[in-house]
């Protein structure tokens, strides 16, 4: 593995389980992260350029956070922001962060679903006062043309997708004229 992919893999490490573990309720029985902890979901949702936050667990047990932004800019000024680069410090405190995220991204792209996944350990390790992370993924998705929205969709309005059919369900339920 090159010093150019080790270095982007310790960024993206980085950026989710900042992202993750600052922001998701503990689940029944975990531990919080610790005080002074930056609440990044709040500042990711004032974070100009963000259009909409989510967070959830999946049915396997990962937490996720998505975040949608109105393109590559915001993305790169929410990395260089003083909670994200704060939030970054508290996990890892030895960590050089002084690379610029997305390279291989055109500055033209846009919006960006960014996708945060952690995976903690059941337990804490002995003497550890918070889970153990065993996966940490973060993925970036734009929207396709096409789909359908029925009364409503996941993404925020302000991510347009070419294409999409926007429904209301009274008019769903209806057969549609021959």
């Amino acid at each position: 593995m090159t010093a150019h992919r080790i270095g982007q893999l310790a960024i993206a490490s980085a950026v989710a389980l900042t992202l993750c573990c600052a922001s998701i309720e503990p689940v029944h029985g975990q531990a919080a992260m610790p005080g002074g902890f930056p609440n990044v979901v709040n500042a990711l949702k004032a974070a100009p350029g963000c259009l909409g936050v989510d967070t959830g667990q999946t049915a396997s047990g990962r937490r996720v956070i998505f975040a949608w932004f109105d393109g590559k800019k915001s993305l790169v000024d929410w990395y260089h922001s003083d909670v994200h680069q704060r939030a970054m410090r508290t996990v890892y405190p030895n960590g050089v962060f002084d690379r610029e995220p997305l390279p291989d991204l055109p500055d033209s792209t846009g919006p960006i679903l960014t996708i945060v996944s952690v995976k903690f350990a059941d337990a804490p390790a002995p003497g550890a006062s918070a889970p153990r992370i065993v996966a940490i993924g973060i993925e970036l998705y734009g929207p396709l043309p096409g789909g359908v929205a029925v009364g409503g969709r996941f993404a925020p309005e302000g991510v347009k997708v070419p294409g999409l059919r926007d429904i209301e369900p009274a008019r769903a339920q209806q057969p549609e004229p021959r």
